[in-house]
């Protein structure tokens, strides 16, 4: 029998992802990719990302990313608002980063599983004295 933990775990291998590819969300307990975990999904599993801007304006940006890999192909969207959720002075690679978080974590089954990425949310890893 193939639980949650197992396959979690297998999918980490195929990727090649290490402990500081991610870390807990505390409030929710969700898993959270640094980008560079999502980095390393993307080039293991050679998804290719096809980026398209919906809505560019100076305080609101919109990207669709079309993904494929393997047989899947997603769509999706990241977005960027600098009047909630994006207090960066570059919205539109906000936007793009979120999109290709999304594609990536759609395409390979972690967002399913409770996995997200740090760029689609305020997500900050627990500071604690191993962390000091």
């Amino acid at each position: 029998m193939t639980t949650q933990a197992n396959r979690l775990n297998e999918m980490y291998k195929t990727y090649g992802l290490l402990p500081e590819d991610m870390f807990k969300e505390q409030r929710q307990g969700w898993t959270i990719f640094r980008r560079q975990g999502i980095d390393k999904i993307q080039a293991s599993a050679n998804i290719a990302i096809h980026y398209e801007p919906i809505v560019v304006e100076k305080d609101f940006v919109v990207i669709k990313a079309t993904g494929k890999y393997k047989d899947n192909e997603i769509e999706t969207f990241g977005e960027a608002d600098r009047n909630s959720n994006c207090r960066q002075t570059y919205p539109v690679a906000m936007a793009e980063k979120r999109a290709m978080s999304r594609v990536v974590l759609k395409l390979t089954g972690f967002y399913g599983l409770g996995h997200f990425s740090e760029d689609e949310g305020d997500f900050k890893p627990a500071i604690t004295k191993s962390t000091l």
